[in-house]
């Protein structure tokens, strides 16, 4: 299969480009079923670098959003070696990766996940209190007003339009400063027009605080914004 081209050449990474932020070898997920062992995954490598943006397109279940449940920490490779920011994720314990997400993850997904008797600085401020962020308000707050929802703060997601939830999204997976930003179909419950303005914000936040950004998208026009596309199919780097 040929591979994707961008539409912009990939952006000069620096001194550290030789050392990823992301490095999989031989990933492989399988899981059971009613039916038997399935392989999700099937010896996916890959290399992404710090401050990179990549977009991930592929067909439905062909195992983008299990890769970047691994990547999270979320899901547990059943072999391959996964290492993200430094971290061994296939050697560490559920306390060490509840602790490197918090550290060192963020996570948009296509449903907001907002917790609806919360307020949107509650929402962004809990993650980070609980993470022992000593002025999480604040910080919580600060990371509100950078996606234009500093009058919003006393609003609870019910009172806020998708658009806005997606932003209060944004800024909760932002406020932390993650090294490592995934999102997976992160306009899928929007308009055209209101995932446009989405989008350009969180484009514009990951090139402005330096982040590396991993986005799953069906969307051809949202992956060439990406400096690289990977293409998967059935559990393996297609392209």
């Amino acid at each position: 299969m040929d591979a994707i081209a961008p539409s912009h050449p990939a952006p000069d990474l620096g001194p550290n480009a030789s050392s990823p932020l992301v490095e999989v070898r031989d990933l492989r997920l399988t899981v059971q079923s009613s039916a038997g062992p399935v392989n999700i995954l099937q010896g996916i490598d890959l290399q992404v670098a710090a401050g990179e943006a990549v977009g991930i397109v592929g067909p439905s279940g062909s195992g983008k959003t299990s890769l970047l449940m691994v990547l999270a920490g979320l899901e547990r490779a059943t072999g391959g070696r996964v290492q993200v920011d430094g971290n061994d994720l296939t050697a560490m314990s559920e306390d060490a990766l509840a602790r490197f997400r918090r550290q060192s993850v963020g996570i948009v997904f296509q449903a907001f996940h907002l917790i609806p008797t919360m307020t949107a600085l509650e929402n962004v401020a809990i993650p980070l209190e609980l993470a022992g962020v000593a002025a999480a308000f604040a910080q919580a707050e600060a990371s509100l007003r950078a996606v234009g929802l500093g009058h919003r703060l006393t609003h609870r997601p019910g009172q806020l339009s998708g658009g806005e939830q997606q932003r209060v999204a944004l800024a909760r997976a932002f406020a932390a400063a993650p090294r490592l930003l995934l999102a997976d179909e992160p306009t899928g419950n929007l308009d055209r027009a209101t995932g446009d303005a989405v989008m350009d914000l969180l484009f514009s936040l990951q090139a402005e605080r330096g982040s590396t950004l991993m986005l799953i998208t069906h969307d051809p026009a949202l992956a060439h914004r990406c400096s690289r596309i990977v293409h998967v199919a059935d559990g393996r780097i297609a392209s």
